[in-house]
């Protein structure tokens, strides 16, 4: 009993240690620390902005982090995604475990739970079960309306994000207290007229102007200090300086939003899922299989090995190959990205040329 108590004594010590600085910042103080240690947050993407935000936020304390990402870590990410090394390269390793375990070295406090998937309206609502907050670090329309649906539905506060080039947006969510996304973007723009990693480029810092703006509103909501949440619509250009804060409020109270205003859920329902997702700055298509089930790594490994420019990358949780001028990366799932083409019928016509129909 007495060992008990000590453990729990040198705990709450190093707990204590640990946050001291931020606690000492009166407006979230001790108290602030305490909701934040009982939180739970889904991360959707752990790219560029995902792996600055998975950092700030497991520094800061959060209880529970669930991270989900479908990609691995490329050698052209380390300019700006903080989290990863050339190790996790080398190992070919999925993005969200590379974040966990370099996550719990920064903090084994909190609980990070790494889901190598996609995020889509067949498993959003199980994958935020609990969780108090969403945090976006997606790269396309889609995945974004579709966390906005759910939070939207489940009033369920959550934070937008986006950069590319030297520009970046964010805002914070609050449904039925601040316009919802759709409110500002009732729909995606067209998919030729929007710039891209792939054709705009990003600049590292721009990176982490967003994710440090989206940690802290989230940080804010979290420590149960709404009333402190900056409720517009930042935007910025890094490299000319110009920057400004948008009042979007008339966009909930004069529009007629299908989301929040007309309760359509269409995302969340699936109407607008896709079968193919084009990546964002990778020239990479992700393709799904017709048929659900598990796939047999090794031997699909054996059997593409003759076909392969090189040895074939293998680990538990995928394969990576490269086969004629395309490289393949297989997920234990049936997933696949297909690298080397942005066009999503080559795509499905590669993936069942090599792995199946």
């Amino acid at each position: 009993m007495e060992q008990g108590h000590s453990r729990n004594t040198t705990a709450e010590r190093d707990s204590a240690d640990r946050y001291c600085r931020q606690v000492l910042f009166a407006p979230f103080g001790p108290e602030g620390q305490r909701r934040l240690l009982a939180s739970r947050v889904l991360l959707v993407g752990c790219g560029a902005l995902g792996s600055t935000l998975a950092n700030l936020i497991v520094r800061a304390g959060v209880g529970f982090l669930r991270i989900v990402d479908r990609d691995v870590v490329e050698l052209d990410n380390l300019h700006r995604l903080v989290l990863f090394d050339e190790d996790d390269v080398r190992e070919g390793l999925p993005k969200a475990e590379a974040a966990r375990r370099k996550l719990a070295r920064i903090n084994s406090g909190v609980t990070v739970e790494a889901v190598v998937d996609d995020v889509s309206h067949t498993n959003i609502v199980e994958l935020a079960a609990g969780a108090d907050l969403i945090l976006d670090a997606t790269d396309n329309f889609e995945t974004r309306f579709l966390i906005n649906d759910l939070a939207v539905k489940t009033g369920r506060p959550w934070v937008y994000g986006a950069c590319v080039g030297s520009t970046g947006l964010s805002m914070p969510i609050i449904p039925g207290e601040t316009p919802c996304l759709r409110c500002v973007f009732e729909d995606p723009p067209p998919m030729e007229m929007s710039p891209t990693c792939d054709t705009a480029g990003i600049l590292g810092p721009v990176v982490g102007m967003v994710a440090n703006h989206q940690a802290m509103e989230a940080i804010k909501i979290l420590s149960g200090h709404k009333e402190a949440v900056d409720r517009r619509l930042l935007s910025f250009d890094a490299w000319t300086g110009r920057s400004s804060r948008l009042d979007v409020r008339k966009a909930f109270e004069q529009g007629d939003c299908p989301c929040c205003k007309q309760g359509r859920f269409e995302y969340l329902e699936g109407a607008f899922a896709s079968r193919t997702v084009r990546l964002c700055g990778r020239n990479a298509v992700q393709v799904y299989p017709s048929r659900a089930g598990a796939v047999d790594l090794p031997a699909l490994a054996a059997r593409l090995r003759p076909l392969a420019r090189s040895e074939p990358k293998l680990n538990p949780l995928l394969l990576k190959v490269s086969v004629d001028d395309y490289e393949i990366t297989v997920f234990a799932d049936g997933r696949a990205l297909i690298k080397g083409t942005n066009k999503p019928e080559e795509a499905r016509a590669v993936y069942a040329r090599y792995i199946g129909a």
